[in-house]
């Protein structure tokens, strides 16, 4: 049987600092593997101009307030910070996060879809093929960069992308990813698996390498039923999040997915 790791995805959304800052060592203390955030810059659900922060500072927080978790935005927005740059910051917090020589940051990214977070601070919108190419384009970049920066990364950055286009995203993900999430519910997910194979076969990567990811999302994606969860585990995915949202950061999803694990004996050994 495959061991599951377990995340949360803690919204920077709808809490004072202090709230987040708790609800982020609440979660390393119940047994997560994995803590994200999430890179936009105004709420996705509730209040639309409710408070909000920004998604790389919290992560350089997080890097420096937890002992034992991997963690990273789910998922980055290339088009807002230039690519080389993007590289030096996932370094800087990988050295931050770096408790015992090995850092824990996780590269999560995309190429972006909330429009607003592009209108009102000015980065061009296009289209979501033009936004894809330049999450090609950015993300041999950033590995050129990692291998450039004194000092290097303590660690090979793992890179998680974000998405199911089949034209692009899934070729990207053949190409470069060392984690793939989506949202999709199982039968999709199925059926994206394929087409993420004959990527794999076009570009000479072998799928094995590529950790699988899913979870709950903010906007009502996704389920923590014990069959659900059955079947998505059953297609090969090991990385199971819930989104835990402000005020209350209410860690019942999270719970459920640790519950899930422990019942069917799933923890790394």
């Amino acid at each position: 049987m495959r061991a599951v790791r377990i995340g949360a995805q803690i919204a920077p959304q709808h809490s004072s600092w202090a709230g987040i800052r708790d609800a982020v060592l609440r979660m390393e203390d119940l047994g997560v593997d994995v803590i994200f955030n999430w890179d936009h810059f105004f709420p996705l659900t509730g209040d639309l101009e409710g408070t909000h922060y920004e998604s790389w500072m919290m992560l350089a927080a997080i890097a420096e307030q937890t002992e034992r978790v991997e963690f990273g935005p789910l998922v980055n927005c290339t088009m807002f910070r230039n690519a080389d740059l993007q590289a030096d910051m996932a370094r800087t917090i990988d050295h931050i996060s770096a408790k015992n020589g090995v850092g824990r940051f996780i590269l999560g990214t995309g190429s972006g879809w909330f429009e607003r977070d592009f209108v009102e601070y000015g980065y061009p919108w296009g289209t979501p093929g033009e936004r894809l190419d330049q999450l090609a384009v950015d993300l041999p970049r950033i590995r050129a960069r990692w291998e450039k920066l004194n000092p290097a990364p303590t660690r090979r950055i793992p890179i998680l992308i974000g998405g199911g286009g089949e034209r692009k995203t899934l070729r990207i993900v053949a190409e470069q990813a060392d984690i793939w999430h989506s949202f999709a519910p199982p039968e999709v997910y199925a059926q994206k698996l394929g087409v993420l194979d004959a990527w794999c076969a076009e570009v000479g990567r072998d799928r094995g390498e590529i950790e699988l990811c899913s979870g709950l999302g903010p906007r009502g994606q996704g389920s923590v039923e014990e069959a659900y969860l059955d079947e998505q585990h059953a297609l090969g995915i090991t990385l199971f999040e819930a989104a835990v949202m402000g005020p209350e950061f209410d860690d019942a999803p999270v719970r459920a997915l640790l519950a899930w694990r422990r019942s069917r004996g799933l923890e790394a050994s």
